[in-house]
């Protein structure tokens, strides 16, 4: 007699399933688990080599943040310590598209280096554009410890993770130069942005005369907040002082002739003044102006902060600025909070954009 099979019933045959599930599921979580980093506070302690350089190709923003503030602060040390010094050496780097010198100072140049290969020794992996460029490496810039400041840490608790090669870091090492060199101080500011996949999400804007330091994170928060109060009806208007008489038609076109128009240096400067940084050098601005080119290391951490705030900061038509690819933004400027952004993008005349500066 032929031997008997074995049967399995229906009962016996889902118990065997469901255990060969239960091993794949296993075996794909261990070769997932090699590869990925947890996002918890925790791992972020491990995931940097005892040289304080990644081990991985990924950034901690909260990390990240610390270091742009430090940096911005290590410039503006720079920047004060030329210009009470008196030894700025200022030269041209050439004209702008309305005639006005271009200045560089070593002011300029200190800061730059100290800022941009902070960041760079820290994450050599990662985009860092800088208004500034020199061949000479800061062979003295201190490594960064990766403290995190109290006040960081109570608003961004948590690591958060992102892929390296979507970074971008934008650092202006000394904005309102042509101040600086007028010893306008209250204008001068240094300046580092962040942006993810092209859109702005850190930004810093220190006060190298005051020691003050803003700075947000999007999504998580900020150490400035927006005044209690806008007018978006008759905005007080902010624009650069070189660019006042070029702009004035623009903007009584689309506010009316009674419009107050406020010159200041800096693009610092002016997105400060649409917030409410504790200090009477400021003009309480609703709206910010630019007509012309602008560079996009000057706008972006100003962007960054508005955003994370619900402000905005767009083209003249209303578009979103990109912070990947090409230094320039050609499409002009408008940057509000507290108001209808899109009403005032709607009350704006056409202009042909100059992309020259």
């Amino acid at each position: 007699m032929a031997p008997m099979g074995v049967r399995l019933s229906p009962f016996g045959m889902a118990i065997f399933c469901l255990l060969g599930v239960a091993i794949i599921y296993y075996l794909y979580s261990e070769v997932l688990s090699g590869g990925l980093s947890s996002s918890s506070s925790s791992s972020s302690s491990s995931s940097y080599s005892s040289g304080h350089k990644s081990s991985r190709r990924t950034v901690d923003l909260k990390e990240l943040l610390a270091l742009s503030v430090e940096a911005a602060v290590r410039g503006g040390r720079e920047v004060k310590r030329v210009r009470e010094d008196n030894a700025l050496e200022e030269k041209s780097k050439g004209e702008t598209r309305e005639g006005a010198s271009e200045k560089l100072t070593v002011g300029d140049m200190r800061s730059h280096r100290q800022m941009f290969y902070l960041i760079k020794n820290t994450f050599p992996f990662i985009q860092v554009n800088s208004e500034e460029h020199d061949n000479v490496e800061q062979a003295d810039t201190p490594e960064w410890d990766h403290s995190i400041p109290a006040d960081i840490s109570e608003v961004v608790p948590n690591s958060l993770e992102v892929p390296a090669d979507s970074v971008t870091v934008w650092i202006d090492p000394l904005d309102a130069t042509q101040e600086y060199t007028e010893d306008l101080r209250q204008y001068v500011t240094t300046m580092v942005c962040v942006a993810v996949g092209g859109e702005p999400v850190i930004g810093v804007i220190h006060k190298p005369f005051t020691g003050y330091t803003a700075w947000a994170l999007v999504g998580r928060g900020a150490n400035i907040k927006p005044r209690e109060k806008y007018n978006g009806e008759t905005p007080q208007v902010i624009v650069s002082r070189s660019h006042g008489g070029k702009v004035e038609e623009f903007i009584k076109t689309a506010f009316g002739n009674s419009t107050v128009i406020i010159l200041a240096g800096g693009a610092g400067y002016k997105v400060l003044s649409l917030l409410n940084p504790g200090d009477d050098t400021y003009n309480n601005a609703d709206v910010y102006i630019h007509v012309t080119y602008i560079k996009k290391w000057d706008i972006c951490a100003g962007n960054a902060i508005l955003r994370a705030l619900g402000g905005h900061m767009t083209t003249l038509k209303g578009q979103l600025i990109d912070y990947s690819g090409s230094e320039g933004n050609d499409g002009g400027l408008l940057a509000s909070i507290g108001v209808d952004h899109e009403a005032l993008v709607k009350r704006l005349p056409e202009r042909e954009i100059d992309r020259h500066r």
